[in-house]
């Protein structure tokens, strides 16, 4: 019989692979991301049932230390493999493919051939560890790794079990009554069980006629909102690159089977895409394997995947709009999406930019493969999709990325039918293009002590720390600082966040004395604060209380390094103190750098509100304000208040009246008025009060 005639009856060859990662085994196999540290192949001929070639191929990680183990303790425990033996004797993943290939030709096998097989342990060794990982280093298989055979499921077809699925091969031993094998010439003695399980079907008269398949490519699709999606084939992935087209979602989820159109990229409020996306699987199966790579990784992000329901991936790839509906059922095989097109853009303009160039590509149907995109008024957007025929004119278009038209640069993203549609369909709502008001959320504080008690005095007893990362918390405030932590008072850590509730990157902290203040900064000041993966070098300075209170109510900021001027410490920051004297242009260069509109008389500053919470801090502490002054007219007369004499104070005898000045800044060759008061003097023991 001819191996021609043998094509259409069934396999000639059945290939049993082995495939074992450096980490977990079993059921959990590939969900660690760890590598392929073992490839074995037995080739049996499916005419005479018997054994016609082995191979086994270690396989070296590309991230194995020459210190450090390789193999988990599971395999190392369930294997002949040793550490030893995958550093000196193990070769790269594609040099093992590659040398089974060429072993497959010494014998006269093609493995091309369709009558040449792949016989797996379940879905897991080629869907999530062979696929992904060569998806990752950039491999590409050669074509009879998209079909194989899940030797479980071919057992429950020989015994017409429906019930229930084997889950290891010890399981599959049980149900065929074969003993495991005691004898083991392979690395992993479930290899030599896989091939014993396999002869026996053949023996039976078992056929492997039904072969599963990977798809590699991502086939496009039009979702309606009348659709039924099944909510046991929906993951969430969360945590995307901005510029992730589905494509690249697609290759993250390789070795899945993702459903036609699956891929549905969720859009924020102003349109632009938010890190996550909703991928639809063909069956449960595969929605299972997909939650399984939960924090694995696209470069260097970790990608978070959660259960989704239907509902979810309609309301975002669901479509309604005719027009959209008409436009994604031309076949294209690309869509890019244009950003920043004038408004007066046309069809013409587009078709010319994407022909004229170094890498021309042709639209396709011409003008009917340009959507602009518009609002429900009828108004251009600046947007529009474009249609395009093959996968080979996508790099050809994008490169075409803030090329111009007219004066204007535009951006070129790869989209997808569901973006077509959530894009379009928000296009209805005229709601979507109304401006939001600002509302800041209330904040609820927790009064602890007032203001003048912890921003007083002249002791330089507090570190003021600038350059904190915005993720900072207290806790890493303290691990930053160590042993010295032990000497900040009570409550004395106070975290500074600007008038929106965002951080400003700085902290005040009391310190238990002067000496503890000093030796804190000296021993911290520009040392490196590790959070995360990120080392940011932080600025600490002693201050006292009272530098303290100027910096948060906008006054002269506390001492800094020399090298450096010293920049807004929140965001916005205070009023400078009103005066009852604003230089005009008669004296130029010296108005003040902000005036408020209603001039205030020298002793009505109004402060911002500023509250203070207990340690560890909340969100706002220990101040909050927000950047409004009401009018003279509006301020509450102000209440005599009892004057607060700190105890090393020398009391002073009580003074009469004393008499005012106008001390003005006078440059250089502006003359006095005639009418002007001459210096006045003052008697002993008196002071004056300048105000600025």
């Amino acid at each position: 019989m001819s191996i021609k005639s043998l094509n259409m009856i069934g396999p000639h060859h059945i290939c049993v692979l082995y495939v074992a990662t450096a980490g977990l085994q079993g059921p959990l196999m590939g969900s660690d991301e760890q590598e392929i540290v073992l490839l074995i192949y037995v080739i049996i001929d499916h005419v005479q049932n018997k054994i016609v070639g082995v191979q086994q191929y270690p396989i070296r990680p590309q991230t194995a230390d020459i210190n450090e183990n390789v193999l988990s303790d599971q395999l190392a425990n369930e294997s002949v493999l040793t550490d030893e033996l995958i550093k000196q004797a193990g070769r790269r993943l594609e040099d093992a493919l590659g040398e089974f290939e060429a072993y497959c030709s010494s014998l006269h096998i093609d493995p091309h051939n369709s009558g040449f097989r792949l016989v797996t342990d379940g879905q897991l060794p080629l869907r999530q560890c062979l696929h992904p990982e060569a998806c990752r280093k950039e491999i590409e298989l050669p074509s009879y790794y998209t079909a194989f055979h899940d030797l479980r499921k071919e057992v429950c077809r020989f015994l017409a079990k429906t019930d229930e699925t084997p889950q290891s091969v010890a399981d599959m031993l049980e149900y065929l009554q074969i003993k495991p094998e005691a004898e083991n010439e392979f690395y992993k003695k479930e290899a030599k069980d896989m091939v014993n399980i396999v002869q026996r079907l053949i023996l039976d008269g078992h056929r492997f006629d039904v072969p599963e398949s990977i798809n590699l490519v991502l086939e496009p699709g039009i979702c309606s909102k009348d659709d039924e999606i099944d909510s046991n084939c929906v993951v969430r992935a969360r945590g995307l690159p901005w510029q992730s087209s589905d494509q690249d979602i697609a290759k993250f989820f390789r070795g899945l089977n993702v459903a036609k159109g699956g891929v549905a990229l969720c859009l924020s409020p102003q349109g632009r895409r938010n890190g996550e996306a909703l991928v639809r699987f063909i069956n449960q199966e595969h929605r299972d394997m997909a939650l399984k790579r939960h924090k694995h990784h696209i470069g260097s992000r970790y990608i978070e995947v959660y259960r989704a329901s239907g509902d979810d991936f309609l309301s975002v790839a669901g479509g309604s709009n005719c027009e959209a509906q008409a436009f994604l059922s031309r076949g294209a095989a690309v869509i890019v999406r244009m950003r920043g097109l004038p408004y007066d853009c046309t069809a013409k303009q587009v078709l010319e930019f994407f022909s004229s160039g170094e890498n021309p590509c042709t639209v396709l149907d011409g003008n009917d493969g340009v959507l602009f995109v518009k609002k429900s008024d009828g108004r251009a957007t600046g947007d529009a999709f474009v249609l395009f025929a093959s996968e080979s004119d996508a790099p050809k278009a994008l490169s075409k990325h803030r090329e111009c038209i007219g004066s204007r640069y535009i951006e070129l993203f790869r989209s997808t039918t569901a973006e077509v549609q959530q894009v379009l369909n928000r296009t209805l709502d005229p709601k979507v293009y109304e401006t939001p008001a600002q509302i800041l959320p209330p904040i609820h504080p927790v009064p602890l002590l007032p203001q003048h008690i912890i921003t007083s005095g002249t002791r330089k007893d507090c570190i003021r720390l600038r350059g904190l990362p915005y993720e900072a918390q207290v806790e890493h405030i303290l691990d930053f600082l160590g042993d010295y932590a032990k000497n900040i008072v009570f409550q004395g850590v106070h975290m500074v966040y600007n008038a929106q509730g965002q951080p400003s990157g700085e902290a005040f902290i009391q310190m238990n004395s002067e000496q503890s203040a000093y030796m804190t900064a000296q021993q911290k000041h520009h040392r490196n604060m590790v959070f995360g993966k990120k080392q940011r070098y932080i600025e600490v300075f002693q201050c006292s209380g009272e530098d303290m209170n100027l910096v948060l109510t906008g006054g002269i900021p506390a001492p800094v390094s020399p090298a450096k001027a010293a920049p807004a410490l929140l965001s916005p920051g205070g009023n400078m103190i009103p005066t009852a004297f604003h230089p005009g242009p008669n004296f130029p260069g010296y108005a003040p750098v902000q005036i408020a509109a209603t001039p205030l008389g020298p002793r009505q500053f109004v402060p911002h509100q500023i509250i203070y919470w207990p340690y560890p801090s909340p969100p706002v502490s220990p101040t909050n304000y927000y950047p409004t002054m009401p009018p003279p007219s509006a301020m509450p007369p102000q209440q005599p208040q009892q004057a607060m004499i700190p105890p090393e104070c020398v009391s002073l005898p009580p003074m009469g009246t004393i008499p005012t000045i106008d001390a003005r800044l006078m440059s250089d060759g502006i003359q006095r008025s005639e009418h002007e008061k001459p210096r006045q003097n003052f008697p002993q023991n008196q002071y004056v009060e300048l105000i600025i």
